[in-house]
């Protein structure tokens, strides 16, 4: 597939000069939805929220956008469906992906047990440690460097457990490894919105992206796949990413 760039308006322009924060689009409260007070720092529930605010719709993912900010839309290769978002911001990169989950417990427990496992096999090393979003992972995954010879990527892996949904992300770059440099990108996190639909998923199932609609209407696509459908072959494997298919900026 071809690299479909996103010519933004004016007003999302705009939209874009500040970061996304939780005061920015504050979460309902009980005077508003007659509920028990929802926390302030996200990932939000679009229950959750009174309006997308400064964020791209992306689906089952509303994303926060950022001066500088770069999008990119992951495409399983035999589905062609979307199965992640990728952003990236001087010099380190965010991938975020949304899952259905169980109505009465979380999943990151399992599945951070389950990454560390895979990493550990590949010869990896993996640290288990608190972080702003509760547990994560900081690891060290072989690689092959420029120059061929064997190297070392670092990874940071944070996930957060909604009402029936859970999203993962994962820091790369400066982001993994130096706390200042990750600030933009766990304030991006931090501020997505999951748009769970009503449809009965299994536990893990990817929940539906679409690309942007202006990346849509270039590509004469109505969208990236059907409404509510998910992706034939959902692959959980945080290692495998697809191909990049749309930059937004």
């Amino acid at each position: 597939m071809g690299l479909f760039r996103r010519n933004a308006s004016k007003k999302a322009s705009d939209e874009a000069l500040e970061p996304a924060t939780a005061e920015a689009d504050a979460p309902a409260t009980a005077d508003d939805q007659g509920t028990a007070e929802r926390p302030e720092r996200g990932p939000f529930d679009s229950d959750q929220v009174t309006g997308m605010g400064p964020r791209v719709d992306l689906g089952a993912i509303w994303l926060p956008v950022l001066p500088g900010l770069e999008l990119r839309m992951e495409v399983d290769k035999k589905t062609q469906k979307v199965t992640g978002v990728s952003a990236t911001l001087a010099g380190s990169g965010l991938q975020v992906q949304a899952f259905a989950a169980p109505r009465t417990e979380g999943i990151w427990d399992e599945v951070r047990a389950e990454i560390g496992a895979s990493i550990t096999r590949q010869g990896g090393t993996v640290d288990d440690v608190p972080g702003m979003f509760g547990r994560e992972l900081i690891a060290r995954i072989p690689a092959t460097g420029p120059d061929g010879q064997p190297a070392v990527r670092p990874a940071r892996f944070v996930g957060v457990d909604g009402p029936r949904w859970f999203l993962r992300g994962v820091l790369s770059g400066r982001a993994a490894v130096d706390p200042e440099a990750a600030k933009q990108l766990e304030s991006v996190f931090a501020n997505v919105v999951v748009v769970r639909d009503g449809n009965p998923r299994p536990p893990r199932d990817l929940l539906t992206l679409t690309l942007p609609k202006s990346a849509r209407q270039d590509s004469g696509d109505d969208a990236a796949g059907p409404e509510g459908a998910a992706p034939q072959t959902p692959s959980f494997d945080p290692l495998t990413r697809g191909p990049e298919i749309t930059e937004i900026r």
